[in-house]
Order: C-alpha cells, then structure tokens, then sequence
C-alpha cells in the first residue's frame, strides 16, 4: 500500500511514557493519541446517544468487515477475503478445522517447535475432540519443507518465531504445501505491521494474526483471518454462530452460512475495542510497508552491532541476516528474565521469554536512532554494574 509517504518515526503520533524507550511492541502496541478522541466519539456519542440503532446509524454490523479490509490491505489480501472478531485462538480453531475437512484422508497438521505455543495447544485440543486419528507432528523450524508430505492435511506455520523473530519463507513452504496437496495456514501475530505481506501472491489457504502487536490495536483487540476468495463458500464453519449466518435476521431455526468471509464471524463483534483498533490503523494509510521493513532492518542492525561490541555476555538468538529475521532482535543470557526487570527499571522496557530470550521489538514508527544509542547505553549499564543481581529482580511475576 502506497499512498503520501510517511517518515518515520512518527512519535508525535503516539501516547508514550516520557523518559522511557519502548522496544516491546512486539508484544503490545502503543496508544496512538487519535484513539482518545474517535473511542470518546463511540462511547458518548454512537452508544451513549444513538443507542442500539447505532448498528444501522454507525454502521456497526458492517465493522467486522470493514475493519478486515483495513487489515487486507497491510497483508496483501484482497478487499472482502479478511473477517475480524474473537480472539486468534478462536481463528486459529477455525482455520485448522476447516483445513481438515478439505483434507479428510489425511491425518497429520505440521508445525513447528518455534510456533507459539496456543497454535499447538488448539490443534490438540481439536485433536482430541474430534477424537478420529488425527497427530500434531512438530519438527525443527529448518526441518519443515522437508517434512511436508502427502500424508499432511494441514501446514500451520507462524512466520515470524515469537523468540528469536527467525523469519520463515512463505512462498517456498506454500509452494512445498501445494505440490503436496496439504492446506497451508499462516499465522501473521508476529508479521502484520513488521513485514511486507503479499497473501495474494503466496496464494495459501488461510492466514490468522492477532492485531495488539504491531498494529497497536490495544490489548485484546480482536484477531483476524483470511480466507483465499476461490475457498470463501466450500468451507463449513466449524463454529456455526448467529453472525455468520447467511441472514442473522431471520431468525432461522437451522444454520445457513453467509456466503461470503461473513460466515468465519461467530458472535457479537466487540464494538467498542473494534473501534479503538479501527481508529489507531488509519496511520497506515501513508506507510510504505518497504520502506518500514527497510527502516526497521537498519535499526536492528544498528542495535545487534552496539549490543554486541559492548555486552559480550548477551548471545544472538536472532538469525544474523536480517533478511531471515522479522521486527525483533533477542539475546540469549541465562539470568535473562532478571535484566529485563531491571531493564524496565531503568527506562527500557522489552520482555522475557523462557528458558533464556530477553526480547526487544524494533518498530520504526515510534523509535529513532537515537532511542537504539540510549537503549544500548542503558543494556550496557545493567550488564557492566550486574545491576540484575538485585533480588527484587528475580522475582518473578505472573506476566514475563
């Protein structure tokens, strides 16, 4: 998508807490400060005086919808092929249970070791519903090309590995995928707003992601999925709810499934956070995702250099070509979960990942060059002092 051409970063634009870095939006976004006003707009003024007629009045039935083709548009996906709503564990459900009806001889859904753990917890928790011999085979993330065979129903994939940002090949697994006659799923949590995304061109099945990461849509906001347009009305939604009905309306005894991405909604669409996530991608009307993906390479570079010339303690868990590595940068360090307490501690804040992964996100839209000198300074810091050591770093809270 190309339109005026933004220059980043575009700080101004967000809510961030003076004198502090922020290298986690990775894993949550940022406020964007237009929010403020259009969620104020939503609640007193749609809700607060439109009432329920704001379904017609503000358009909200259609925002599912509406806000999918937003998202379309970052990943390369067709106008009316992306559905927003629940959460991407309930996409992910989705996806993989309608990818094995396509395949109903084949058994086995591929992943990998660096998938993030809900993915595999869903596709077991499928297994074992549908309780008819279906294995969840999970191989080495450099293992998966080759492990794809005929006997595979489904490929399900996260591009970008959660840990250390190793950044799969999309075109060459979908294409392995296909010559093998399996379904391919990705899952974009880590991609969406980090790389350049052509779903048109890798031509796969389906494509899930979550929307509080790098597209700032605040915590919990709803997840997405596509659907490849040829697919939109062979698929039977395995979670038949009223909203993906092919007329809500009618109030019909029996399930009919819209006959469009209508039919991947489920329940009642969360309006308001809806609202919050619609507002905040209006930013991406101007970004060039090339030149952000280029943006954030020089970034990462610069940071994985300073890190590693002045904090030799701290291993590179990232691939080293940035052309195999999403928008994240991680190190290894066995005490790793203490320094990134003490991290935030000193105004720099990223977060931990078991057993060993101190975590930093490198988003060009709000972070600078400058921001990467100060946050080398304050990593240098910790690391030169053992500041770490502290014992009210080691104690671990419930959220890592």
């Amino acid at each position: 998508m190309t339109t005026n051409k933004a220059h980043f970063p575009l700080k101004e634009q967000f809510q961030l807490p003076k004198d502090t870095i922020y290298l986690d939006g990775n894993s949550l976004g940022p406020l964007q400060k237009l929010v403020n006003k259009d969620l104020s707009d939503v609640i007193n003024t749609e809700w607060g005086e439109h009432l329920i007629t704001a379904w017609n009045i503000d358009a909200w039935m259609e925002q599912p919808l509406r806000v999918g083709n937003l998202i379309g548009k970052i990943i390369g996906a067709p106008e009316g092929s992306v559905m927003m709503g629940d959460t991407l564990s309930i996409k992910v459900y989705q996806a993989l249970s309608a990818a094995l009806q396509m395949r109903p001889t084949r058994k086995i859904i591929l992943s990998d070791s660096g998938n993030f753990p809900t993915d595999l917890y869903i596709a077991q928790g499928l297994i074992a519903h549908l309780n008819n011999g279906y294995e969840l085979k999970i191989v080495e993330p450099e293992e998966i090309e080759s492990a794809i065979s005929k006997n595979v129903a489904a490929v399900m994939i996260t591009q970008v590995d959660y840990r250390t940002g190793r950044l799969h090949d999309m075109k060459s697994i979908t294409q392995k995928a296909h010559e093998m006659g399996s379904v391919m799923i990705w899952d974009l949590a880590h991609s969406a707003g980090a790389v350049e995304l052509d779903l048109e061109a890798i031509n796969c099945e389906f494509a899930v992601g979550c929307t509080y990461k790098f597209l700032n849509g605040g915590p919990g906001s709803p997840a997405f999925i596509y659907v490849r347009p040829d697919l939109t009305e062979q698929i039977a939604p395995a979670l038949s709810g009223w909203m993906g009905h092919e007329a809500p309306f009618a109030f019909d005894q029996s399930y009919r499934p819209a006959l469009s991405i209508e039919r991947m909604r489920v329940g009642t669409p969360p309006v308001v956070q809806l609202s919050i996530l619609e507002s905040a991608l209006q930013i991406w009307h101007n970004i060039d995702m090339k030149e952000l993906r280029t943006a954030s390479i020089a970034l990462s570079e610069l940071f994985i250099e300073q890190v590693e010339k002045r904090c030799p303690q701290l291993i590179l868990a990232s691939p080293k070509n940035p052309e195999h590595r999403g928008s994240q940068v991680s190190f290894k360090f066995k005490n790793g979960y203490a320094v990134v307490q003490a991290l935030i501690a000193n105004g720099l804040i990223g977060d931990f990942r078991a057993p060993n992964i101190i975590r930093f996100g490198i988003t060009p839209l709000y972070i600078s060059e400058a921001d990467i000198h100060k946050a080398v300074d304050i990593i240098v810091n910790i690391m030169e002092n053992n500041l770490w050591e502290d014992p009210k770093f080691n104690k671990a809270n419930r959220v890592t």
